[in-house]
């Protein structure tokens, strides 16, 4: 019986060594793994974004099909400040743009994403970058001057994005068109098929001097601004985002890109360096 008990008592403890030194490794293998993509992105030091290919000067491709604009120069420094070097845009439709986030096809999304309370509910943000102005853009003898002469009209927006929640809420005499992208609203501008669009008014520059249209309003819109949309729960990459805007925006690296790409619009200095900023950070010229 002593014999079979120490026999019984060696396996188990045989077995105990063996699940320890398993566990170890287990335990090993996680450190490494975390320690070698401390930011949980989907291939280890690349940072895989999804974004828009016709919104100029935010995010657009250039003639050799480069990602280029106001938000792909900034996150590319900011992700250089975190470490990484390696990062990859790919052009989406605005309309999936979140949740193909959100469900781990992306890392990040970049593409003066707006922030809102709805979107929150799909992925996490970082601090907010930019805030800015909406324009209705219309042809010149359209006879739409004012927000007013929008009513009873057919006004183009890109589904899902600000423009569309702001014109569902204000302008609720006009009939709205849903489009996948810019492009294809202006297309449907230059046609006759709607009456104006309605977008971004950085983006609306661009498409006033290539096709002869005018802008029949300019309105501020500085309660959503745009930020850097992550998959929800990705603290560690939000975080590091977060500090690499902030040091951006103190070095004045921000300042340099937004006069770069928006030269001689209105400046919201609450993203200037702090010795720059003015009482109330309201947005000057």
């Amino acid at each position: 019986m002593g014999r079979t008990t120490s026999r019984l008592l060696a396996v188990v403890a045989a077995l105990c060594a063996v699940l320890l030194a398993l566990t170890g490794c287990a335990g090993s293998d996680a450190a490494e793994s975390a320690q070698d993509n401390p930011y949980n992105l989907i291939d280890p030091g690349t940072i895989r974004v999804a974004s828009l290919g016709d919104s100029k000067p935010y995010t657009f491709t250039d003639e050799s099909g480069e990602f280029t604009g106001f938000d792909v120069e900034l996150f590319r420094d900011v992700a250089g400040r975190a470490g990484i070097e390696e990062v990859v845009f790919t052009g989406q439709d605005f309309s999936g743009l979140l949740s193909a986030v959100a469900n781990g096809q992306f890392d990040v999304g970049v593409a003066a994403i707006g922030i809102t309370e709805e979107r929150k509910q799909t992925v996490d943000f970082t601090d907010g970058y930019l805030a800015g102005y909406l324009s209705a853009v219309t042809p010149k003898d359209s006879g739409i001057g004012s927000v007013e002469d929008l009513a009873g009209r057919r006004l183009g927006v890109v589904q899902g994005t600000l423009q569309e929640a702001y014109a569902v809420k204000n302008f609720t005499g006009t009939e709205l068109v849903r489009f996948p992208d810019n492009n294809a609203a202006i297309s449907a501008v230059n046609s006759g098929a709607v009456d104006a669009h309605f977008l971004d008014y950085e983006a609306a520059k661009s498409y006033i001097e290539q096709y002869d249209l005018v802008s029949a309003a300019d309105i501020p819109s500085f309660d959503a601004p745009a930020g850097f949309a992550v998959a929800p729960g990705n603290t560690a990459l939000r975080d590091a985002l977060n500090e690499g805007l902030a040091e951006a925006m103190e070095d004045g690296t921000w300042k340099e890109l937004y006069q770069k790409w928006f030269p001689g619009s209105p400046m919201p200095d609450q993203y200037l360096p702090e010795a720059e900023q003015t009482a109330g950070a309201e947005p000057t010229s």
